[in-house]
């Protein structure tokens, strides 16, 4: 059974999840200020944690960074309807995905599912150990099965998002992929209009490779349609 947390000052919402998520199948905690929040997220092991944005003693943005300073526990983060700058904000801080209130639990527990099942994913069964499990363009390597990232000498620590849309770029190295694609397949969802999630992960991605050996951005744009992992010169 998965561990949720919940960090809402909302105590009827935070009732009305606790009875959603448990008949789902999930084991709920719920805490209703950030600071007590933030503690019980580093020091319990949970799942993945759903935290909302304004909270007492401490903003859920303070709570996510404190969280991501010694954590990649997957967060979703909880929005005010229309309030894109706390979207890009959570998301540019490490959250996984948001999500707008008022919201439909049954959206709740899709993203929650979506989230796990891009965190938990391993390569397949039967699959060779070794070239099947490692993507590498350029000074890049991912590791599939160990879920570790390396630029050249140095590892890359990245969200469970990040390491999704690295996964499907660098399978598709020198070709587009478009926002919907990356959306569906590591954010478990269709893109929906005037959604940045996409974009901001992909920026927070360029940011932590840094540029190539050659200075030319690794994640191309390719306006309107989506992006494109560069392969180096001279490379298959």
């Amino acid at each position: 059974m998965s561990h949720i947390l919940v960090i809402d000052d909302d105590t009827d919402l935070c009732e009305l999840l606790t009875d959603y998520l448990t008949a789902e199948g999930f084991a709920v905690t719920a805490v209703h200020d950030g600071e007590a929040g933030a503690r019980r997220a580093l020091e319990g092991d949970f799942a993945l944690v759903v935290l909302d944005v304004m909270l007492p003693q401490m903003s859920g943005f303070d709570v996510l960074r404190r969280i991501r300073g010694t954590s990649a526990v997957p967060v979703l983060m909880l929005t005010a309807r229309g309030d894109d700058v706390d979207r890009i904000v959570g998301l540019e801080m490490g959250a996984d995905d948001y999500l707008p209130k008022p919201f439909n639990p049954r959206e709740l527990v899709a993203r929650i599912r979506a989230i796990q099942r891009r965190a938990e994913r391993q390569p397949a069964a039967g699959s060779d150990v070794g070239a099947d499990r490692l993507l590498a363009v350029g000074d890049v390597e991912l590791d599939l099965g160990a879920r570790t990232v390396r630029q050249g000498e140095r590892a890359v620590d990245l969200t469970s998002v990040e390491f999704s849309l690295l996964e499907i770029l660098l399978a598709a190295a020198g070709r587009v992929v478009s926002r919907e694609e990356l959306s569906q397949q590591a954010l478990g969802r269709r893109l929906s209009p005037y959604d940045r999630s996409i974009d901001v992960h992909v920026s927070s991605l360029r940011r932590k490779l840094g540029p190539a050996v050659d200075d030319e951005e690794r994640i191309k744009t390719v306006r309107g349609v989506g992006y494109i992992y560069s392969r180096p010169a001279g490379s298959r």
